[in-house]
């Protein structure tokens, strides 16, 4: 299944994690090239299988299983079973990686933590992601997205000034975390590779929250300060006019960061000229958006644009999927593939969106069957 010229070719990941966050830093270790087994327990599996976020269900699973699990080898197991376990066992004292996100202390119960791994395979580099750390009142609390967007704060970053808190519209913490675990998991095989020491790599999603937010927490840790989101349009609660998405004549307008001043030049729209002062674009930012919101609502996106991209302005229609997708620079990148299940049955998804020497990483494996694999792992790994 492994690219035998990807980076990660004949790197081994037992890969013990469901739901979003650990099968997504999975997802991309196979897409880097590495072989991931991905281990499930009987009859019910990941329980991603079962998290349905549309009515459309591939053989029984869930879309988002599918577009997770993608390019990974599916084996069944029962950790509780003598005779399975052994297997396990065998499987991971062959791995260069091993991985799961259940809450502390299940891996414990399950025997297959770093301390045993180890014992079993003393170079493996394990990694595993929480919701809160391994210490600390939260530590047992359930590491799911939306709880740790609403703690951490990030909710009060998107959306308006009257709107409360408003939470991303993707699991951008479950996908940060598993991102920021593939940095140190690449990092400990790299470290392997000088010194042929393994080692632990820990991530829990509420700091990779805070991560995602250093910049306005690291104001807030300077001076006390709250991000204060605009009362309307607002995209970035610590930048001043113009910044924000805007309604047009026909769509809708993103504009970044720009002079108002041109902007009111450009646009014909004297009451921007108003506002020479930079230091104006954020003390009274409400009121040039107010402005701004009117006016560009008096013409379609399109004739915005002609104008704004001629002066270099930072600016972009908003799409749809429907509308990127069909745009030429999605045929430039390939940004869609089409992968194939065990079963024959295709689907369509997104692509790896690293190149590596010019080269698109891309596979042709599908989501696997629960215990897929079983056969073909425990004959490559000599486990039977």
């Amino acid at each position: 299944m492994a690219d035998s010229a990807a980076p990660l070719a004949g790197i081994t990941v037992v890969d013990f994690s469901q739901f979003l966050a650990g099968p997504s830093a999975s997802l991309r270790l196979a897409d880097l090239g590495a072989t991931v087994i991905k281990v499930e327990r009987p009859e019910i599996g990941d329980i991603c299988r079962d998290l349905y976020v549309s009515d459309v269900v591939i053989e029984g699973d869930s879309t988002i299983f599918h577009a997770i699990n993608r390019n990974k080898l599916g084996y069944r197991a029962d950790l509780k079973d003598p005779a399975d376990r052994e297997r396990v066992a065998g499987l991971v004292a062959q791995a260069d990686v091993v991985m799961h996100n259940f809450r502390p202390g299940v891996i414990e119960r399950l025997g297959m933590e770093y301390e045993s791994v180890r014992e079993l395979n003393p170079t493996v580099v394990y990694g595993e992601i929480s919701g809160y750390g391994t210490e600390g009142p939260w530590r047992d609390l359930p590491g799911q997205d939306l709880l740790v967007q609403s703690m951490s704060g990030l909710t009060w970053l998107s959306g308006n000034a009257g709107d409360g808190p408003v939470p991303m519209g993707v699991a951008v913490v479950d996908l940060w975390a598993g991102a920021l675990l593939v940095e140190g998991i690449l990092a400990a095989l790299v470290r392997r590779g000088v010194s042929g020491e393994g080692g632990l790599v820990e991530v829990n999603m509420l700091e990779a929250a805070l991560d995602y937010q250093f910049e306005p927490l690291t104001i807030h840790l300077m001076d006390g300060s709250l991000p204060e989101r605009t009362a309307s349009n607002n995209a970035h609660a610590l930048l001043g006019a113009p910044y924000g998405i805007y309604a047009t004549a026909d769509g809708f307008l993103a504009l970044a960061m720009g002079r108002v001043t041109q902007l009111g030049e450009l646009l014909e729209c004297p009451p921007l000229l108003a506002y020479p002062e930079p230091a104006s674009w954020f003390e009274q930012r409400d009121e040039i958006k107010a402005i701004l919101a009117e006016h560009l609502a008096t013409r379609p996106t399109q004739a915005w644009l002609d104008v704004l991209e001629a002066a270099d302005i930072w600016c972009a229609a908003v799409l749809d999927w429907d509308t990127l997708v069909q745009h030429p620079q999605s045929a430039a990148l390939d940004i869609v593939q089409t992968v194939e299940r065990g079963s024959g049955t295709t689907y369509r998804t997104t692509t790896c969106p690293i190149r590596v020497d010019g080269r698109k990483l891309t596979s042709r494996p599908g989501s696997p069957g629960l215990g897929e694999h079983n056969a073909l792992v425990d004959e490559e790994y000599g486990l039977r």
